[in-house]
């Protein structure tokens, strides 16, 4: 299974320098095979809100987006329900400072560990976190 983190549905379903990498990643992936979790449907509006903020997308983008990912996405994807356990995970990779993790991709790293999931995203520093500490990540 491929867990997607924020960065890379983002990047899928807005306009960015690898939208096409993404989607094209993502539509040859089969049915069930491509997971986010409860905490990326949180995470994407928020991002969404912060390019709305800095004028990288205007209303109409941003609703497309959005709608583009509720039907695309959350209907398409498995879902992962997230428990205090990963919270608790989460926080025992924060603590390692020398991973640079911050809150959300150290969750977003508990969850792809705990499901037996290659981590896929387009940010650096949480793929190399993730191999270094012996998680399967893929760099989109």
């Amino acid at each position: 299974m491929f867990y997607v983190d924020t960065s890379a549905m983002v990047s899928a379903l807005t306009t960015e320098a690898a939208t096409q990498r993404v989607q094209h990643w993502i539509a040859a992936q089969r049915a069930g095979d491509v997971a986010i979790s409860e905490w990326t449907i949180t995470e994407f509006s928020a991002a969404l809100s912060v390019k709305l903020r800095m004028g990288h997308l205007d209303p109409a983008e941003q609703e497309l987006a959005l709608s583009a990912f509720r039907k695309n996405v959350i209907d398409t994807c498995v879902v992962l329900p997230i428990s205090s356990d990963h919270f608790h995970s989460a926080a025992r990779l924060a603590d390692r400072h020398p991973l640079g993790l911050r809150a959300g991709d150290a969750l977003h790293l508990a969850i792809a560990i705990e499901n037996a999931a290659t981590l896929c995203t387009l940010d650096k520093r949480l793929s190399e976190a993730g191999q270094a500490i012996g998680a399967e990540t893929l760099l989109l």
